[in-house]
């Protein structure tokens, strides 16, 4: 039997880590829904912190276990991080709440050339013709499916502008912290868990109150709530360990464009569910757009000079006597 190849290993640990992803948000999909639609838990804020709490225990545990060894991440970074990322949560919340359905899935969509945009101007990523067209594809695609009513106030849009760009920034972030401070997806998570879980805790009652008109305190908490809640808090520390391995693996545009497959599977999990009312000629359609448009994006952008950072080289002189340099101080450490 042939020994499988270091490239083999990679194409299935990045399968597997998109499995995980969508595995995991679609099933904490499923279950927020459960419980805010039936079991009328509306405190989505709140509830996001308990997550956050919970993946916190889970890296306290690891680190007892020796699975995540001790790093360090600046104060100032893990501050900008925690403020892009709560912001991003609150955000995507009052967007919700301020907008239209439709105008709350422009918004979404929105942020994958925000992504884009971020990625060419602080990575210098340079996406070539193919493979933009194909993340016009996707957008098309998911546009159709998800797109229905659109309206717009001048509150709800700034809430929207504000959810974009600091969900962008704060999955730019996670990529670009593990990059520059070597952190695994486990030891990031150490660093801004218990930060986010803290703040959404004392922030979310009072956010949640302000959305719902609702105290969650006065919650009428029984058995099966309280299961499903922890359910929730749980699926979450997947949900959240997934989202981290995958942007580190890869990057937050593609993240962005392959993560609309759980968009994709949600519409479809609905029709069974819920019958044919969720599933329809042109949602039909859009999937079909859209899946295509991510197996073009998923060939275009691991082709050469399909994504790739641009390298400014220097003069063929300075060159030589950079490498003469360097060459000086390898024989003067080996000295």
């Amino acid at each position: 039997m042939a020994p499988v190849s270091k490239a083999d290993k990679k194409t299935a640990a990045d399968a597997g880590a998109w499995m995980f992803n969508v595995v995991t948000s679609v099933g904490i999909i499923i279950v927020n829904k459960a419980l805010m639609a039936t079991y009328g838990y509306s405190f989505a804020t709140t509830l996001t912190g308990l997550h956050f709490a919970f993946t916190t225990l889970m890296t306290i545990v690891l680190r007892c276990l020796g699975y995540i060894q001790p790093s360090h991440l600046p104060f100032t970074e893990l501050l900008r991080f925690v403020f892009f990322a709560n912001f991003s949560i609150v955000g995507m919340n009052v967007s919700l709440m301020w907008n239209s359905v439709g105008f709350y899935q422009i918004a979404k969509l929105s942020m994958i050339p925000v992504s884009c945009l971020l990625e060419m101007v602080l990575d210098k990523i340079r996406y070539s013709r193919h493979t933009k067209l194909s993340i016009g594809l996707v957008l098309v695609g998911v546009g159709v499916c998800t797109v229905t009513d659109v309206s717009v106030n001048s509150k709800g849009f700034l809430a929207a502008f504000v959810a974009v760009w600091s969900t962008s920034l704060q999955q730019y972030y996670v990529h670009y912290l593990q990059r520059k401070y070597s952190l695994s997806s486990f030891n990031l998570l150490g660093h801004t868990a218990p930060a986010q879980a803290a703040t959404l805790l004392v922030v979310g009652p009072f956010l949640d109150y302000w959305l719902t008109e609702k105290r969650v305190d006065m919650y009428d908490y029984n058995l099966v709530s309280v299961l499903f809640i922890t359910l929730s808090c749980t699926i979450a520390i997947g949900t959240n360990l997934s989202q981290f391995i995958c942007i580190g693996r890869f990057t937050a545009v593609s993240f962005q464009v392959l993560g609309h497959m759980k968009t994709i599977l949600v519409l479809v999990m609905g029709f069974f569910f819920f019958g044919r009312e969720g599933l329809n000629l042109h949602v039909v359609i859009g999937m079909v757009i859209a899946v295509l448009g991510m197996i073009w994006y998923g060939n275009a952008s691991s082709k050469p000079g399909g994504k790739e950072r641009r390298s400014y080289s220097l003069p063929t002189t300075r060159q030589q006597k950079l490498g003469a340099a360097s060459d000086s101080d390898d024989n003067e450490d080996k000295a």
